[in-house]
């Protein structure tokens, strides 16, 4: 096997330190854990289970013994991984209740609990993750996955943590192999994801894959660009032709976007868990987060930060040419802060679609996406003076402000037009599915970049490469 050589550090940064240790993909139990998880997961039921009564069902010897694969495969590793030591042994142990149980609904809160990447960020340091789980924006389904990543901490980013921008539970990685429910859009490893009995009383790590984020967003973008005859700064253009660079800027943009959701002016929970609210206000909860991120990357850039330009242009283009045109438009509150930003943009002439070509003013960009960070904190600053439903009408005049209602909407004729004797939560229920539609602009946009976008799916940057060769 190779060793692992990671060169954490860019030019202009600190001097590179290097985790050497021997590659879990290239080891032969990989392949086989990585098999019999693929062989074990058609057996299962949605919610983790497997149904021995269902019509063309396994017997329980069958699916013990795949499982016992992936058991066996699991402890050939976990000396490669001495770091994850009390991890795996959890892991071993919940595997083999579940197959003595027979294979119910499946608990591994005793493995969740001992997993703690959070609490040795080194970078380049290896995991090997098994676990029932649905992984977000891709399989729905708490199935069996095996996962095995890499820690993004290099020694500048760690330092602007410790002294900036606290966040101990943020951990910044990369792929190195996956099943099947990786091989989707997910570009994270949430703990809530994984099938546990109860959920703990707080959660101690949330990973991002900032490399599957940096690919998407080249491929996108690039695709963007030449569609629009945007004229890119030579820099911005060296940027987004650099996978290492973008996964530079996506790692330090996903940590301050993180903690962002537990700090400034918030009227309430700000994951808004157990909410029900309408979804132009999940729309400005992650938009506010993106937009914390880039106004902390002009202040970096000015501190002279090597990375801190570059997240800038990857919030902008990532916001503006992907978000609102990714998905359907079913209450998609990521592709509502898209077009909220590029309306507020165009309406304050940053950009400009003229002559089939899009201008924009880089020279005003940073100050007039400040300007819309700051009507947003503005908007949760006065929240918390305000009725729950009196706070979401402020909200839906800022964005119907820049973005037009759907024409048959009832919130966007007012508090008249909706029953407010009753509960908030149930006037959600007159929110429209897709309550601000898609302008021309992004109509024409949708359809050009359709193919673009489907080919993002299970992207890594090996993948990204592969393509381009």
């Amino acid at each position: 096997m190779t060793e692992i050589l990671v060169q954490a550090g860019a030019e202009g940064t600190d001097s590179p330190v290097q985790v050497v240790g021997p590659r879990v993909v290239e080891h032969p139990a990989w392949p086989m854990l990585k098999d019999a998880v693929e062989e074990f997961r058609p057996l299962q039921s949605k919610d983790g289970s497997i149904d021995f009564e269902a019509e063309g069902a396994p017997t329980k010897a069958d699916a013990e013994r795949i499982l016992g694969r992936v058991t066996a495969a699991v402890e050939e590793l976990a000396p490669l991984l001495p770091h994850d030591a009390a991890y795996h042994e959890a892991l071993v142990r919940d595997l083999r209740r579940w197959a003595e149980g027979g294979f119910e609904v499946p608990d591994f809160l005793d493995s969740l609990l001992a997993f703690q990447p959070a609490a040795q960020r080194r970078d380049g340091l290896q995991h090997l993750v098994v676990f029932p789980m649905y992984t977000q924006n891709g399989n729905p389904d708490r199935n069996l996955e095996a996962v095995v990543l890499r820690m993004v901490w290099p020694d500048w980013l760690a330092e602007l943590e410790a002294t900036r921008y606290d966040n101990p539970l943020f951990c910044g990685i990369t792929f190195e192999d996956f099943t099947a429910g990786y091989d989707t859009n997910s570009a994270v490893l949430f703990p809530e994801t994984i099938a546990v009995r109860e959920a703990p009383e707080r959660f101690s790590w949330g990973g991002i894959f900032c490399d599957r984020e940096a690919a998407r967003f080249r491929r996108v973008t690039e695709a963007a660009v030449d569609i629009l005859g945007v004229e890119l700064p030579a820099d911005i253009e060296e940027m987004v032709a650099d996978q290492d660079r973008c996964q530079q800027a996506f790692v330090l943009w996903d940590m301050v976007h993180d903690r962002t959701h537990s700090h400034g002016d918030l009227p309430f929970d700000p994951f808004m868990i157990k909410q029900r609210q309408p979804f132009w206000m999940y729309g400005l909860e992650e938009l506010r987060c993106d937009l914390t991120a880039f106004k902390e990357a002009v202040k970096l850039e000015a501190d002279g930060v090597p990375q801190a330009r570059d997240v800038q242009y990857a919030v902008l283009f990532d916001r503006m040419f992907r978000f609102p045109v990714t998905g359907d438009r079913v209450k998609n509150y990521d592709g509502l802060g898209g077009q909220l930003l590029f309306a507020y943009l165009h309406k304050h002439d940053v950009v400009r679609w003229t002559d089939n070509k899009l201008h924009i003013d880089w020279q005003r960009a940073p100050e007039v996406t400040n300007q819309l960070c700051g009507e947003i904190e503005k908007l949760y600053r006065d929240g918390i003076d305000r009725p729950k439903l009196v706070h979401w009408f402020a909200a839906y005049d800022l964005v119907s402000t820049y973005l037009s209602p759907h024409p048959g909407s009832r919130w966007a004729k007012g508090p008249d037009a909706l029953d407010t004797s009753l509960p908030p939560r149930k006037l959600v229920d007159e929110v429209l599915p897709d309550e601000f539609p898609l302008s021309m602009f992004y109509e024409a946009l949708s359809k050009k970049l359709k193919t673009v976008i489907a080919s993002t799916k299970g992207i890594t940057a090996e993948r990204a490469e592969k393509v381009a060769a």
